[in-house]
C-alpha cells in the first residue's frame, strides 16, 4: 500500500536532536548577556565578516569578538547537531530496521525468518520478540492448516471415488440389484454427510464465534447418555453418570458436542462385552472438571498423545462400524481451546482411557 512520501523518521529525529542542540546553544549565550554583557549595545554584539577573523584571538575579547565566537559557536552546532543526530538515530532506528525487514518477508510469504535481535531487553527487543513468536505461532498455524486440507480433500475423495465407482457399475451392468447400490449409496453418502458436518462444526470451534451462555455440564453429560444409551446397550456397555453441579459460560451446542463424541469414543472403543463408560462432575477451587473413563484394551502413552490429531482413528485400537471420520476427539480439542480449557488423554493402567478436560475458574459466571 503506497504512502504519501514525506520525511523520514531518521530525518525527522537528526532535525530533533539538532534543533534541541542550537535551542541549548541559545540559551547558554543568552545566559552569557544576561549575566556578562547586559548593557552592552546590540551594535556591538553583531558581527561583520571582518570581526570573525578575531573570533579565536585569546589576547582579543570583547563584545564584538564574543559576538563573533557566538556566530562559530552556533555554526558549529548546527554542524555537529545534524552528523550527530544522523548517526544517533540511525543506531537508534536499526533494530527497526530489521524487525521492518522482517515484516516486509512475512507479508511476501516467508515466514521461516526470525529476528532474534540481540542486546538488552528494551522496547525494540520485547517487540523483535513479540514478533517472532507470532511469526512461529502463524507458521505452525498455516502447516496444521495445510495438512488438514490434505487430510480432508483425501478423506472427502474416498466416498465421493466410492460412489462414482458404484454409479459407472450400476451402467455397465443393467441387471444389477437396484435395491443393493442403494443401500450401499446411501452408507457412502452417510459417511461423506457425516464428515461434512464434522469438518463445518471444526471450523465453527476454532474460529470462536458462538454465543455464550450458562450451562450445566452435569445436565449435558446426563443428555449425551441418555442419547448415546441405545448404541451402549447394543454393544453391551453400561454408561455410569455421577458427580456434581458445574456450572460454566460457554456454548451449549459445542458443549454438548463436546461430551457426545467423548462418549461416542468412550463406546467404540471399549471392550467386546461387559465394558463401561463412567463420566464425572466436579467442582475444584479454580477450575470446573469433566472426566470421561471407558473400559478397553491397553494404551500406550504415545498413542493416546495421538488420538486428538485430526483424522487420526488409533489404528492399535478395537475398530468397528462406528469408528467415525477421524474427527472426533479433534473437534473436543477445537470445543476444549476454544473454551480456554485443557484436555488431558491418560492411558488406563487396567485399560482403556481416561479423559479429563478442565475449564478455568475465569470461565465461571460471576454470581
Amino acid at each position: 500500500m503506497d504512502r504519501t512520501h514525506g520525511l523520514s523518521v531518521r530525518l525527522k529525529l537528526t532535525l530533533s536532536y539538532t534543533g534541541f542542540l542550537m535551542f541549548a546553544g541559545f540559551l547558554l549565550l543568552a545566559a552569557v548577556w544576561v549575566f556578562l554583557l547586559r548593557g552592552v549595545p546590540i551594535s556591538l554584539l553583531v558581527p561583520n565578516v571582518s570581526h570573525l577573523l578575531h573570533a579565536f584571538d585569546p589576547t582579543n575579547f570583547g563584545p564584538v569578538v564574543f559576538g563573533s565566537a557566538a556566530v562559530v559557536v552556533l555554526v558549529f552546532l548546527l554542524a555537529l547537531g545534524l552528523l550527530g543526530g544522523w548517526i544517533l538515530a540511525g543506531r537508534m532506528l536499526a533494530p527497526l530496521t530489521r524487525i521492518s525487514d522482517a515484516a516486509r518477508m512475512a507479508a511476501d510469504g516467508s515466514l521461516s525468518h526470525r529476528i532474534q535481535l540481540p542486546g538488552r531487553r528494551d522496547e525494540f527487543r520485547e517487540l523483535a520478540d513479540i514478533f517472532d513468536t507470532m511469526l512461529a505461532r502463524l507458521e505452525g498455524h498455516i502447516a496444521e492448516q495445510r495438512r488438514f486440507a490434505a487430510n480432508a480433500s483425501h478423506e472427502l475423495r474416498t466416498p465421493l471415488a466410492i460412489t462414482q465407482t458404484l454409479l459407472d457399475v450400476a451402467r455397465n451392468d443393467p441387471n444389477l440389484d437396484t435395491g443393493e447400490l442403494i443401500e450401499r449409496l446411501h452408507v457412502v453418502n452417510a459417511r461423506a454427510i457425516d464428515l461434512t458436518e464434522a469438518l463445518l462444526l471444526l471450523g465453527r470451534a476454532d474460529q470462536r464465534s458462538f454465543p455464550r451462555e450458562r450451562v450445566d455440564l452435569s445436565l449435558l453429560a446426563e443428555e449425551a447418555a441418555e442419547t448415546l444409551l441405545p448404541l451402549a446397550e447394543k454393544r453391551g456397555l453400561v454408561i455410569e453418570t455421577s458427580g456434581d453441579i458445574a456450572p460454566i459460560v460457554g456454548s451449549r451446542a459445542l458443549l454438548l458436542q463436546m461430551i457426545t463424541n467423548l462418549l461416542h469414543n468412550a463406546i467404540v472403543h471399549n471392550l467386546p462385552e461387559h465394558g463401561t463408560v463412567q463420566v464425572r462432575t466436579a467442582v475444584r477451587p479454580g477450575s470446573v472438571m469433566l472426566i470421561v473413563d471407558n473400559s478397553g484394551g491397553p494404551l500406550t502413552s504415545q498413542l493416546a498423545s495421538t488420538l486428538t490429531e485430526r483424522f487420526q482413528r488409533g489404528t492399535e485400537r478395537i475398530r468397528s462400524d462406528h469408528a467415525g471420520v477421524g474427527l472426533g476427539l479433534a473437534i473436543v480439542k477445537s470445543i476444549v481451546q476454544a473454551h480456554e480449557g485443557t484436555l488431558i488423554l491418560t492411558p488406563r493402567s487396567a485399560g482403556g482411557l481416561r479423559v479429563s478436560v478442565e475449564f478455568p475458574a475465569q470461565s465461571l459466571p460471576c454470581e
